[in-house]
């Protein structure tokens, strides 16, 4: 519950540097590399929407069992750490790696690639709980009934 805590507020205060600083967004997704003008502002929506959703819904429902948020994070998860690896990998030389838009700025170093290995950590840790929960919701069903945990609630 205290790593959906701390991600559900990590995630929402991303998202919201990121939307104060929408305007510059597409650039900094640009600076990677890997898209450019409607597309990176399309990567931007989708980034902040998905950081909204899953920040939220970790603050909301802490002790929530529901995979839909785990899936969210573990998303955009992969999608900042894609981009840094990538970035790092072709030397690209970012002044901002735009975590949280253009607040809290940080240049691509090494470092940039262990706290996205965390986040993808604390990903694995994520799913790795909810599937326990899961796996122990259906053994605890009545013989002969398969209970399939909503998505919404993970019950």
């Amino acid at each position: 519950m205290i790593l959906r805590l701390v991600l559900g507020v990590l995630l929402v205060v991303m998202a919201l540097g990121q939307l104060f600083s929408f305007g510059t967004m597409p650039d900094i997704l640009s600076s990677y590399g890997v898209t450019g003008g409607a597309a990176s502002t399309a990567l931007a929506v989708a980034l902040i929407a998905a950081e909204s959703v899953g920040g939220v819904w970790f603050l909301v429902r802490p002790r929530s069992t529901a995979l839909t948020p785990v899936w969210i994070y573990t998303g955009v998860s992969v999608l900042w750490a894609a981009l840094a690896v990538q970035a790092y990998a072709r030397g690209l030389d970012l002044d901002n790696c735009g975590y949280f838009g253009v607040y809290l700025s940080q240049q691509l170093r090494w470092f940039v690639l262990v706290e996205d290995a965390l986040m993808l950590l604390y990903a694995a840790v994520l799913l790795r709980g909810a599937r326990r929960h899961q796996a122990d919701v259906q053994e605890s069903a009545p013989p002969g009934k398969h209970h399939r945990p909503s998505l919404r609630t993970g019950r």
